[in-house]
């Protein structure tokens, strides 16, 4: 079965009002959330594959999770949220090896056993709240695989990982997903943690022009000094996401963009032209 949808779509905590309370209204990005879910529901895939910026930081790799489950929660115990997955052993190892046979920097990761209920990696936040949205809003059944960019090799390897998620999803016997989840620039307010750069606008603003128009892969091109001023945690995951696009032929559509916070939030699916 083929690649049946893609999707850009950002994890802030903002996005679980329970959890969120008063602090931010990201109501544009909740909408667009819910749209993906739906959107993804009707795909129906057997298997998610997330690429996370906040699971492991492997310096100089690209991870794949090869674990068998993954677990987790965010927020306070009372308002906060926990899931559950299970994941694709088999796609996973076989993304790893034709990872590996491409000559990228690739390395599998397990957790706490080497296999059974206690192979058990933690759930991050970046894969944990889109993964709500499409798990327990959409009710999906779906495995899952866990993958991890890395900032410190060239971007192209990113690219080049996301075109083998695209060859190797074509190739399953299963209907497969990818998701590129991405908070975008981190640096649109002085109060926030990250401080103030107009250069987050300009960032952001060169992201939502390349999702409108379609031409994702464009973002490879940024200045690597506007990437640092702005501090997103978005550009690697959508790399992998322009990767994938350059192997499946698929559309885009953006559905939201708004920067309830400190950082900007973008949601866009990704399906094959009908």
């Amino acid at each position: 079965m083929p690649v049946v949808y893609a999707c850009i779509a950002p994890h802030g905590d903002e996005l679980i009002p329970r959890i969120a309370g008063r602090r931010a209204d990201a109501a544009a990005s909740i909408s667009g959330m819910k749209k993906l879910a739906s959107e993804m529901k009707k795909a129906r895939p057997d298997t998610i594959v997330i690429a996370s910026p906040h699971n492991l930081r492997l310096t100089g790799s690209i991870g794949v999770v090869v674990s068998e489950n993954s677990s987790g929660n965010v927020g306070d115990r009372g308002t906060g949220i926990s899931l559950s997955a299970k994941c694709d052993i088999l796609l996973a190892s076989k993304l790893l090896e034709e990872a590996h046979r491409a000559g990228l920097p690739v390395v599998g990761a397990n957790y706490g056993t080497s296999s059974g209920p206690l192979s058990n990696l933690p759930m991050d936040w970046g894969t944990l709240i889109p993964l709500w949205y499409f798990l327990k809003v959409g009710r999906l059944k779906s495995k899952i695989v866990i993958v991890t960019p890395s900032r410190e090799i060239p971007l192209e390897q990113n690219f080049e990982f996301g075109s083998e998620i695209g060859a190797v999803g074509e190739a399953s016997s299963k209907r497969v997903a990818f998701v590129a989840s991405s908070d975008q620039a981190h640096a649109h307010d002085k109060k926030g943690p990250y401080g103030f750069s107009p250069r987050a606008a300009e960032y952001d603003g060169m992201v939502v022009d390349a999702v409108r128009r379609d031409k994702l892969a464009e973002i490879l091109d940024l200045d690597p000094r506007l990437v640092d001023e702005a501090k997103p945690d978005s550009l690697w995951q959508m790399t992998m996401l322009a990767g994938l696009l350059s192997r499946v032929a698929m559309k885009g559509l953006l559905y939201s963009y708004e920067v309830p916070t400190y950082f900007g939030m973008l949601c866009a699916g990704y399906e094959k032209p009908h």
